[in-house]
């Protein structure tokens, strides 16, 4: 098989021993707490307040390398680049977050250095996102010594990041040199929620994970990365590689809202450069989204935003080339995340997402390859 053809996955989480240590050693969110269940030990992942269902069930698959690429090779994937999952260092103080930081990216770089070799290649089949210190309080010459640190690790290809900043969002002007060194080191970002949105808005009914998953997460996804457009961030760095988990939760379908609401507004009206849309077009997606439909509108918006360069949209076919787009999205499975029920051999939802790359209408076999492994290859720096 040649190297673009590989299946690459970009979302997919470790909770490194080191990490697991401190969850395990606290005795409030986010922790992993022990107990008994049917007269067996029973760990669980409490992440959130008041965590739905008791929180989840924790086991190898979330922090040993062989469990990750035993689940790599029953869904045929190649390739993962591996990024620690939330709550990142959220709960720590500067000094302890940034120690860990440190530790955990060290720790990250053997997990990706010491896995197998991919065959009939140099590369190696895992790679992945380190973490930045990003708490209130701390100092920018940590964040930038961090970044420093991942960008002379082999293996780390980028970072991973919540929406929270250092306290008051992406949006911060403090974040400006991070910024900056981030796209001077050429990493990739990419953006994962982890709070939502207010809990209160679920109601009372017991509904398990799906109202803050499914909605509450891309919520705060669409929120953290609006900001960041309306802040000029993209204006300011234009090189930075912004990738969005969830397919960029509900951005692409409010996009020209969005553009609507800013050409009407006079505190925004002319504080950026490009119409909203424009700024799609820059940014990357993973593919999970779990249906053909929902990622063929993704590549269309992203693929249409050349026509708002000017602010006054061009004229053009009205049958926008998702083929464009598609070199903006990229396969992820969430694991450890959505295992099955039932016990199978595969996980439903890698399937779907595999389904849904498959079936997009638009799509040629060179676009479906892209997005199933060669869009990463380029964007990672890998070939």
């Amino acid at each position: 098989m040649a190297l673009a053809s590989k299946l690459i996955d970009i979302h997919t989480h470790v909770y490194l021993p080191r990490y697991c240590s401190l969850l395990r050693s606290r005795t409030s969110v986010p922790r992993i707490l022990t107990s008994t269940r049917d007269g067996k030990p029973d760990d669980r992942l409490l992440i959130l307040d008041h965590e739905p269902s008791g929180g989840r069930p924790v086991g190898p698959q979330y922090w040993d390398r062989d469990e990750k690429i035993k689940f790599m090779d029953r869904h045929g994937i190649d390739l993962s680049v591996v990024s620690s999952a939330n709550p990142w260092l959220d709960f720590l103080s500067a000094p302890e977050a940034k120690t860990l930081a440190l530790e955990l990216n060290e720790d990250l770089e053997q997990y990706c250095s010491e896995s197998p070799q991919l065959s009939s290649s140099s590369l190696k089949r895992l790679y992945g996102f380190g973490l930045l210190p990003l708490v209130p309080g701390i100092s920018t010459s940590s964040l930038l010594e961090t970044i420093d640190q991942i960008s002379k690790l082999s293996y780390l290809k980028g970072i991973i990041m919540g929406s929270r900043g250092i306290g008051k969002g992406l949006d911060d002007e403090a974040l400006d040199p991070v910024w900056a060194a981030l796209e001077k080191a050429g990493l990739v970002v990419f953006l994962h929620p982890h709070y939502g949105v207010d809990e209160k808005a679920w109601g009372d009914k017991d509904n398990g994970h799906v109202l803050p998953l499914a909605l509450g997460f891309p919520f705060e996804t669409t929120i953290a990365t609006t900001r960041l457009i309306l802040a000029g961030v993209f204006d300011r760095f234009p090189s930075l590689r912004l990738l969005l988990a969830h397919s960029g939760g509900a951005l692409p379908q409010l996009s020209s809202r969005l553009a609507s609401c800013i050409d009407h507004d006079p505190v925004v009206a002319s504080r950026l450069k490009h119409d909203a849309r424009w700024y799609l077009g820059k940014l990357y997606f993973d593919a999970v989204a779990y249906g053909p439909e929902e990622l063929g509108f993704v590549a269309d918006v992203v693929a249409r935003s050349e026509r708002f360069e000017s602010g006054r949209p061009a004229n053009m076919p009205p049958t926008v080339a998702r083929t464009l787009g598609s070199k903006r999205m990229l396969f992820g499975t969430d694991h450890p995340f959505f295992p099955p029920l039932q016990s199978t051999e595969k996980w439903k939802s890698v399937v779907e997402n595999l389904q849904a790359i498959d079936s997009v209408a638009g799509w040629g076999q060179a676009e479906k390859e892209g997005v199933r492994g060669g869009n990463a290859l380029s964007l990672f720096n890998l070939i």
